[in-house]
């Protein structure tokens, strides 16, 4: 979940680096550092702390260095503390690596090094792939181990070695990664290699921007490579070449960069989190784009036509996700069973990669996130596929390794999320889980008619937010009142039982305060003995069939002193009757139950973002989080 970024160009280094690392910072931010090169010699600055307490430690920019590389971190092995930051320096001096992953057997390398003769400085697991480097770079034990696996031509080593060194290193390593690395030797090289992290080079007019995420690269260049698994690229300035770990050369083409510097910049909001959730109407309408035809009461998912006939006649539909896109997924079960009438299961891809999951002929699994890198959801694509299951991807990140791994899928397509907490991604995972819903109803279970019913609700969901968004100040006045308490309630029913598990998931991530989501009904089967005196309990009590019971649940709330804060629907005659003098309503715009989740959970990410600002955190960086699961 670090973010890794490097440039080889006729610029100076150092400030492309730190431009990189702050847009990458939403990705890691325990320490940061960068490396260097310059007259021969490997120059490395690092610290605990954020980008801006690498920049109080950096000298000016030195004349020369125009290769260098950078790493903001989100620790794993080591806390996060000067010594353990990246850059890390091989025992020689020669080699400098940043990374992002896990190496899972650092442990046995380690101990082998050191009875080797290597010292060790940090906690690290990223320091042993720096030493093996280094052991294969160095004269001796280059000749050694290449005649042990390239018989006689070891000699021709000489002139590559430095990419022959990082290729049997790379061979040695049992984990993940997404590398960036530098020898002191050789001042024009750049070496990156990938295997289950992301890792992008942008190609541009003779400069070279190696990264983990295309926001470190827009600024320079819309033009760039994905690496897969697997492979590494060597940069010259002249020039890149792209091969495997195993030395066989690959052929890469360069794609376009789908979003734009603007869509990065914060734009006048004070926060990315709530430029995010301002930009939700605008990015639904963009995500249903071209999706809907009217004239023939369809939809249109190209990324998947070749499949429909295949989702048609499943049997068994198995969703699997983590965090927010789980939320998302409950609500796509919720839908292909009420619509399409497909057993449906939503599966933590966490759980699933662990158990011994039952995948019969006609299960089509669908994974669903929105960096398309999480580990989890990529090894449960990776299980599903052994198993025979067609397996499908829902994300938004275009040439993401979600979208690579999956026989098929659908793009979001509503622009990058720079937001730890997800917000935009969460409402168009459920909107192309519904437009998938509808049309696989109309063409297993449902008319015509009820169908184009559907289409024409669906088709006014981002007016409604709109609407929805115009009481921020309102809820901001709620957040306020409640702040001041440190455990929450999130109660739904039917299809807003998933948002309130949204809604707590938010309130945790970004304000600190503990917040359970719960069914409705579930409350007095045990969470009610938590309820005292002036807790705040949100409730989700929009029309619905189960619009009577849940009136029921605030009376038993009410009765045992919670402060309630209700979701309700616009024009709501009861609801007001069944509030203290005390208790909070907000509204959204009427919609078919099925459809609400779209619009409920909106309210609930303001009310989250708001107690997270009132209470003086840092909304965008939430402590303990990045951004985007990459490592287990």
């Amino acid at each position: 979940m670090c973010g890794i970024v490097a440039y080889l160009g006729k610029k100076s280094a150092q400030p492309i680096l730190i431009e990189g690392l702050k847009r990458l910072e939403y990705r890691g931010y325990d320490s940061a550092g960068v490396a260097l090169l310059g007259g021969g010699a490997i120059r490395i600055k690092k610290t605990s702390g954020r980008i801006s307490a690498l920049e109080g430690i950096l000298d000016e920019p030195a004349g020369g260095e125009s290769l260098g590389i950078g790493h903001t971190r989100w620790a794993t092995h080591g806390e996060p503390n000067t010594v353990n930051a990246h850059p890390h320096l091989d025992y020689t001096g020669k080699i400098a690596v940043v990374h992002n992953g896990i190496i899972e057997n650092y442990t046995t390398l380690k101990t082998w090094l050191q009875n080797e003769g290597v010292e060790f400085a940090s906690e690290t697991d990223t320091e042993v792939i720096a030493n093996l480097i280094g052991y294969f770079y160095a004269e001796g034990n280059q000749d050694r181990e290449a005649k042990k696996s390239y018989g006689q031509s070891y000699g021709l080593l000489t002139e590559n070695k430095f990419e022959w060194a990082v290729q049997r290193a790379l061979q040695k390593i049992h984990g993940t990664f997404g590398l960036a690395i530098v020898c002191c030797d050789f001042p024009d090289a750049l070496i990156g290699a990938k295997k289950g992290s992301p890792l992008i080079l942008g190609v541009g007019d003779n400069e070279y921007i190696l990264a983990s995420d295309a926001a470190a690269i827009v600024e320079h260049t819309t033009q760039a490579i994905y690496l897969a698994d697997n492979e590494m690229v060597t940069v010259r300035a002249d020039g890149f070449g792209t091969k495997t770990i195993d030395n066989v050369t690959v052929a890469k083409d360069l794609k376009q960069i789908e979003f734009s510097l603007e869509q990065i910049e914060l734009g006048g909001f004070q926060h990315h989190m709530l430029k995010e959730i301002f930009e939700q109407p605008k990015a639904l309408s963009t995500c249903m784009g071209g999706r809907i035809d009217r004239r023939n009461n369809r939809i249109k998912l190209g990324g998947i036509a070749s499949y429909l006939r295949e989702l048609t006649r499943t049997k068994r539909l198995i969703l699997t996700a983590c965090g927010t896109a789980f939320h998302a997924s409950l609500v796509g079960e919720f839908l292909f069973e009420l619509l399409a009438r497909i057993p449906t299961e939503t599966e933590y891809a966490s759980e699933f990669r662990y158990r011994n999951p039952i995948i019969e002929d006609g299960t089509v699994v669908v994974s669903i996130s929105q960096s398309g890198e999480t580990a989890d959801t990529l090894a449960a694509v990776e299980q599903a596929k052994e198993r025979g299951a067609t397996v499908l991807g829902i994300v938004n990140v275009v040439g993401s390794s979600v979208a690579r791994a999956t026989d098929a899928g659908i793009y979001l397509h509503v622009g990058p999320e720079i937001g730890v907490a997800s917000t935009k991604a969460f409402t168009a995972q459920v909107a192309v889980l519904t437009m998938l819903a509808i049309e696989l109803g109309r063409r297993r279970h449902i008319g015509s008619n009820e169908a184009d019913k559907h289409i024409n609700e669906f088709s006014q969901i981002p007016d409604k937010i709109s609407r929805i968004l115009q009481q921020s100040d309102h809820i901001k006045e709620i957040a306020s009142a409640n702040i001041d308490r440190d455990n929450w309630l999130f109660l739904g029913r039917g299809f807003n039982y998933p948002v309130a598990l949204e809604g707590a998931l938010k309130l945790k991530e970004i304000s600190y305060i503990h917040a359970e989501g719960l069914p409705a009904a579930e409350m007095k089967h045990g969470p009610i003995a938590l309820i005292v005196d002036g807790m705040p309990v949100v409730f989700i009590a929009t029309s619905g069939p189960q619009y009577d019971k849940i009136l029921g649940n605030i009376a038993e709330v009410r009765a045992r002193g919670g402060k309630i804060i209700v979701v309700a629907t616009e024009g709501d005659k009861h609801i007001k009757s069944a509030l203290g003098r005390t208790d909070h309503l907000i509204t959204i715009p009427d919609a078919p139950e099925l459809l609400q989740p779209m619009l409920t959970v909106v309210p609930l990410q303001l009310l989250a973002y708001h107690a997270a600002v009132l209470r003086g955190h840092d909304v965008d960086k939430p402590r303990n989080l990045a951004k985007s699961v990459t490592v287990e």
